[in-house]
Parts: C-alpha cells; sequence; structure tokens
C-alpha cells in the first residue's frame, strides 16, 4: 500500500490526499506530529530521493532556525540529525509508492501520475 508521510493541516498534504482520493489510490497516512519520523524510513529517504530534496529550505521552519544550524546541513548524516529533531522541515508530503515505485518528496501531479498503475 501506498504511504503519504506529513502533517495533516498541511496544504500541500491536503491537496496530495485529495489527489490521491481522485485517483482511487488506497493509501496509509502517517503524521510526523503524532506518529513521529521513522527513522528507518528516513534513513532510506536520505538515500533517494536524497537529502537535499528532504530539507525544505523554503519554509517557516527552515528560517527559524539558527544560522549555524542552517549552515551545518551539508551532507545526510548533518541533515538527518536536523530532521529528526525537526519533523516539520522534512518537504511534505512524502510518499512511498505501492509495489516499490519510488519516494517522491512534495506534490506533483504530473510526476504522480507516473506513479499510479
Amino acid at each position: 500500500m501506498t504511504t503519504l508521510y506529513g502533517i495533516p493541516n498541511c496544504d500541500t498534504v491536503k491537496r496530495a490526499r485529495s489527489w490521491l482520493g481522485e485517483h482511487g489510490v488506497a493509501y496509509r497516512f502517517h503524521d510526523f506530529k503524532k506518529d513521529g519520523v521513522p527513522e528507518a524510513e528516513l534513513d532510506k529517504w536520505l538515500k533517494s530521493p536524497g537529502w537535499e530534496a528532504l530539507v525544505n529550505r523554503r519554509g517557516t521552519t527552515w528560517r527559524r532556525l539558527d544560522d549555524a544550524t542552517r549552515a551545518a546541513v551539508v551532507d545526510a548524516p548533518s541533515a538527518r540529525a536536523v530532521l529528526l529533531a525537526n519533523p516539520s522541515l522534512i518537504k511534505r508530503p512524502v510518499v512511498q509508492w505501492e509495489s516499490a515505485r519510488g519516494v517522491t518528496t512534495g506534490f506533483d501531479a504530473v510526476e504522480w501520475k507516473s506513479h499510479v498503475v
């Protein structure tokens, strides 16, 4: 089953959930706020799609970090530490597609169509 990771009140996550419903995609929702960030999955995501794709550098959480913390995010291990400490920093949604079709970050309807059978 497809798993959508995110925060329920995030507008992008809301759009993504609507899109999945409209396209008949059964999915499980994993709430970062309630359920936390699954470390084993995060380790996989850091490899693919990669730490650069996971770190949301445009959001308010990133802007609230101090300069030293932002400057220290330079590779997967440093990104991992910051993402675990600040789950809202993860670019949402993260979707683990059914049948190992890959992982995507953010909502892109055109890209998502290639993941729907």
